[in-house]
């Protein structure tokens, strides 16, 4: 099957930690030889794409640039801009997440947002947990970046972003719309920056739960690598299977 476009995590797919993946770097030059579009997916907000193509390049022997990434942080803007509920937003989130507001013309506004953006904070407060209940218990758009509520770092799992998000639906009693990966909203947002519909691209990951369950939320085909954190084991037990499996992204012909 020829894809016109690929959509492909970034942990356990294109790396492993600080582990680079060698036959991943030699997936980017078969696509970017063949002159095919693809964009890197990271349920990251925290970061800009800058910031993610920089790392790949530099540590990964990936040549990529800003526009081959593609974050939950750009979806969410995207999304909220599609929904038209005017420009003012409320958001917690790092660098990542307030660049891409502001970049789809959004303005910061504490006091009455049409919408609030919850996302992973590293300097979260009471405060800011307070201005979003407020602001969504009187009527603003409850949006949550992504659902992962715990991150990997050097000590062990810690908080992600669904956990602030979780704080937020609990003191309001609303469950947030959420954007990041295995939703299809996400998807949905990088087939619109394609133009393509969604039987011209694939999802690729090592994750059913999130990347490849992106992928069935969305209706895009997808393909299973067994690099990181699936194993064909789990694959087993699952109702909907991968669209395609390999063990490694060698053996797929772009």
């Amino acid at each position: 099957m020829k894809y016109q476009a690929y959509f492909i995590d970034l942990d356990g797919t294109l790396y492993r930690g600080k582990e680079k993946i060698p036959a991943a770097s030699r997936f980017i030059k078969r696509l970017q030889d063949a002159q095919i579009p693809f964009l890197v997916l990271t349920n990251n907000t925290t970061q800009t794409p800058e910031v993610v193509a920089n790392n790949l390049t530099q540590n990964y022997d990936m040549l990529i640039k800003p526009e081959n990434v593609f974050t939950a942080a750009l979806a969410t803007a995207s999304y909220l801009k599609d929904l038209n509920l005017g420009n003012k937003v409320y958001a917690i989130g790092e660098l990542g997440l307030k660049q891409a507001l502001l970049d789809q013309g959004f303005q910061f506004d504490d006091r009455q947002p049409d919408s609030v953006v919850v996302g992973l904070d590293w300097d979260v407060t009471y405060r800011k947990f307070e201005t979003a209940t407020l602001a969504i218990r009187s009527g603003a758009k409850f949006i949550g970046t992504n659902a992962d509520t715990n991150l990997p770092n050097e000590r062990g799992l810690v908080p992600g972003a669904g956990s602030v998000i979780a704080l937020v639906e609990r003191a309001t009693q609303q469950r947030a719309t959420y954007v990041g990966k295995p939703e299809p909203i996400m998807l949905q947002a990088a087939l619109k920056r394609f133009g393509l519909t969604r039987d011209q691209a694939v999802m690729v990951g090592d994750n059913y739960n999130t990347d490849i369950m992106a992928g069935i939320n969305a209706g895009v085909d997808t393909l299973l690598v067994y690099t990181g954190f699936s194993k064909p084991a789990d694959i087993e037990k699952v109702a909907v299977k991968p669209t395609h499996q390999i063990h490694n992204l060698d053996e797929w012909d772009v």
